[in-house]
This record gives structure tokens, C-alpha cells and sequence, in this order.
């Protein structure tokens, strides 16, 4: 009895889920207003360096974020002049569940379900379209971070990223790579090689000679130096909306 109560309750909360999910894709892919993305600070680590930098954060370190939606979105006809907005917020204390890697199809359910109350609880009053938890961490005490992820249901992120000014411009390749799988982007490289996918992982797939390539698509988030080695951009301004992805976030139409 209790058992079918708890899968009736499961379901009813997945059908919610999916049903948010749907509308919030429309809403969020229409390209008829501003999206605002709340950046929401968290000391991964809890090192002082990190501590330091989150509370000298400014939101024009970010702006780069902005250009480039703006003039990835202008290539594909939309007409909107800043399609996404970034916004800060103050830091978050409490770090966001995680996903263990030992989790089947139940775990994850239950893990996303974990991660959109923990969003609400942090930022739930918050009038932000998109949020993500940037967890920052001391590059000199953290040389290797986890994947970051973003969410179309629930339309949130978490960005694993380097506390340090001089590496803000990879963090921002990270953020807007996330914020575009909230918008219903995939993955342009293959997970076991971490190697952009030819051609929807190229910046540019026509060019002769084809490599080294000059720019990296953002949902690949390398660029391709030859077929078996990639390396990451150096901030958004050697990054680019490739066609699939423009089909995917509809900018472009099939």
C-alpha cells in the first residue's frame, strides 16, 4: 500500500517536472525578451584566496557573457539586442548536492529533485529566468574541478570555476556552455575523448586546411588542433554559436 502510494507521489512530482519543463522551453526560447541569468557565488573550497575573490566579484566580469550572446544571436537574425543579461547575486553558504557517479536512473531522479529544492531554498525569491551556483575554488590548491552542468528542468547550473582574475575569462566559457544546455543546447564532443565532433563541434568545418581550427563552437568547448588533440579556448572571444546549436536554443529554424 505505502509502495504504490510513494511511486503515485514520484510520478505526480515527474509529471510536474515535465510538464514546467515544456513550458519553460517555450518561454525561455521564444527570443521576444531579455533572459536573466543570476550568477549566484559559492566557495567551493572554503580557502580564504576564494573567500577573497567572491567578495571582490563585480558583475562587469561577467559582461563578456552578454557580448557574446548578443553577437552570436545577431548572426542568426534575432532581433532582440541582449538576448541574455547577466546578473550577480550575493554568495551562497551552502554548496548544491552532488550527483554521485555510482547513482543509476533512480539516484539522478532523486538528485535533480535535491537540486531544484536546494535552488529554491537559495534562490528562489530571486526574479532571475536562469540561475547558476558558481562554485569557485583556489586554482592553487584545486588544479582539476568537476564537470559543471546545466539543466533545462528547473532551468539551473552549477559551474565548477578558478578563483582567480586571470582565469575569468575560461570560467565565462564554462557559464555560457552551461547556460545554453538550460536552453536546450547538447554536447558537441565525444564524452570519452573530450574531442569536438566533426562538423557540429567545429568553428569552422569548411575550413582548408581543417585544422588547426581558429575558433571553438561553444557547446564543444574546445578547439580543434588536429583529429585526435583539442585545447580550451581562451575566453569567449574564440567561441562560437554553430549552426546545430542555433537550431536547438531556436535561432535558427530547420
Amino acid at each position: 500500500m505505502w509502495r504504490r502510494i510513494r511511486i503515485a507521489v514520484l510520478l505526480l512530482i515527474l509529471f510536474v517536472v515535465v510538464a514546467t519543463t515544456l513550458s519553460d522551453r517555450r518561454r525561455t526560447t521564444d527570443w521576444s525578451f531579455p533572459l536573466w541569468v543570476g550568477v549566484f557565488p559559492v566557495n567551493g573550497d572554503g580557502a580564504p584566496v576564494t573567500a577573497q575573490y567572491i567578495a571582490a566579484l563585480e558583475l562587469n566580469q561577467f559582461a563578456a557573457i552578454d557580448g557574446f550572446f548578443a553577437v552570436e544571436a545577431r548572426e542568426y537574425g534575432v532581433t532582440l539586442e541582449q538576448p541574455v543579461k547577466m546578473v550577480l547575486y550575493p554568495p551562497v553558504t551552502e554548496l548544491p548536492p552532488r550527483l554521485q557517479p555510482s547513482a543509476g536512473l533512480p539516484g539522478t531522479i532523486w538528485w535533480s529533485l535535491k537540486l531544484r529544492y536546494y535552488t529554491w531554498q537559495q534562490a528562489g525569491d530571486t526574479p532571475a529566468d536562469i540561475r547558476v551556483f558558481v562554485l569557485y575554488h583556489d586554482p592553487a590548491k584545486t588544479s582539476v574541478v568537476p564537470h559543471s552542468l546545466g539543466l533545462q528542468a528547473g532551468l539551473l547550473g552549477v559551474v565548477y570555476a578558478y578563483a582567480d582574475e586571470s582565469l575569468d575569462e575560461p570560467n565565462n566559457v564554462v557559464i555560457a556552455h552551461e547556460v545554453l544546455h538550460t536552453l536546450g543546447a547538447t554536447d558537441k564532443y565525444d564524452p570519452d575523448t573530450d574531442q569536438p565532433l566533426f562538423p557540429q563541434g567545429y568553428g569552422e568545418p569548411d575550413a582548408e586546411p581543417l585544422h588547426p581550427q581558429a575558433l571553438a563552437e561553444i557547446m564543444a568547448g574546445r578547439i580543434a588542433i588536429s583529429d585526435d588533440e583539442a585545447e580550451m579556448p581562451a575566453g569567449l572571444a574564440d567561441v562560437l554559436v554553430g549552426p546545430e546549436t542555433a537550431v536547438e536554443i531556436r535561432w535558427l529554424r530547420e
